[in-house]
C-alpha cells in the first residue's frame, strides 16, 4: 500500500532540489563550483531520506510509487558531498532493485556516480563531463566494449544515444573556460569531502 504522506514528502524534496538547481543554473552560478545553496539542499534532503532508510529500508515502488521511488533515487544521486551517505544508499538501492522495487538503472547510475567521484572508471557510462573539444562526453569507462550490453541489462539505451542526448541538452555557456583548472578543482573538492 502506498504511503501517500511519504510519497508527497519525497516528491517535495526532489522538487526543491530541481528548482534550486534550475534557478542557480539560470543565474549562471551553479557550475562554478559546488554552490553552497545547492549543497545545503542536498545535505538537508539526504538527512531526511537517511532517517527513513535506516529505519525502514529503501522507499521503493510498493511503498511510494514509481515517482516517489525515483525522487528517493534523485536525492541519493545528487548528494555528492556525502560519500558515506551515497555508499549507504547504494547498498539499500541494490537490494531494492534485486527485490524488483526499483528499476535496475537506478543503482547503475549511483554505482557510476560513486566510481567517478572516487576517480575510478565507471561501469555503465552514465556520468559525463566536458571534454577537450568542448563537448559533453562520458567519463572513463571500465569496459567500453561491453558497456552497451551492461547498459541494456539495466534498461538503459546504447551509449551513443546517451551521448547525443547529453550533447543536445548541454548548455555551452556552462563549459569551463579552463578545462585543466576545472578538473584540478574537482579533484581537490573530491579529496576534501572524502571521495579520494
Amino acid at each position: 500500500m502506498i504511503d501517500e504522506a511519504l510519497r508527497r514528502g519525497l516528491l517535495a524534496l526532489a522538487r526543491r532540489d530541481l528548482e534550486t538547481r534550475d534557478r542557480l543554473a539560470a543565474a549562471g552560478t551553479l557550475f562554478d563550483a559546488y554552490h553552497p545553496e545547492m549543497q545545503a539542499v542536498h545535505e538537508a534532503n539526504a538527512a531526511a531520506l537517511l532517517v527513513f532508510v535506516e529505519a525502514q529500508g529503501w522507499p521503493g515502488r510498493p511503498l511510494v510509487g514509481d515517482d516517489g521511488a525515483e525522487a528517493a533515487w534523485l536525492i541519493a544521486q545528487h548528494a555528492i558531498g556525502l560519500p558515506p551517505f551515497q555508499r549507504t544508499c547504494l547498498r539499500y538501492l541494490e537490494a531494492a532493485a534485486e527485490a524488483g522495487e526499483v528499476p535496475t538503472w537506478q543503482p547503475a547510475y549511483l554505482v557510476d556516480r560513486i566510481l567517478s567521484l572516487e576517480g575510478r572508471k565507471q561501469v555503465y557510462g552514465t556520468q559525463f563531463d566536458w571534454d577537450g573539444k568542448g563537448e559533453m562526453s562520458p567519463l572513463p569507462i571500465e569496459d567500453a566494449a561491453a558497456v552497451d550490453a551492461l547498459r541494456s541489462a539495466v534498461g538503459l539505451p546504447p551509449l551513443a544515444e546517451a551521448i547525443l542526448v547529453q550533447r543536445a541538452s548541454a548548455n555551452r555557456d556552462n563549459r569551463p573556460a579552463d578545462l585543466a583548472e576545472h578538473r584540478r578543482r574537482m579533484r581537490a573538492w573530491a579529496r576534501l569531502v572524502g571521495w579520494r
